[in-house]
């Protein structure tokens, strides 16, 4: 496991690993980013912002 988080994080950190965002909610909105997640419609991380 350590392996493996030492790989993502050094790909993050070099630019070799780009999350995809899909879609981004405001934290109001979270019930549907739940239903669409649940829709599993997404090709990418769901974000939900927290202000």
């Amino acid at each position: 496991m350590a392996r493996a988080k030492s790989f993502v994080t050094e790909g993050l950190r070099s630019g070799k690993l780009k999350p995809v965002i899909d879609k981004t909610f405001p934290l109001e909105d979270i019930a549907d980013a739940q239903r669409y997640m649940e829709a599993n419609g997404q090709v990418g991380k769901v974000v939900v912002v927290v202000e």
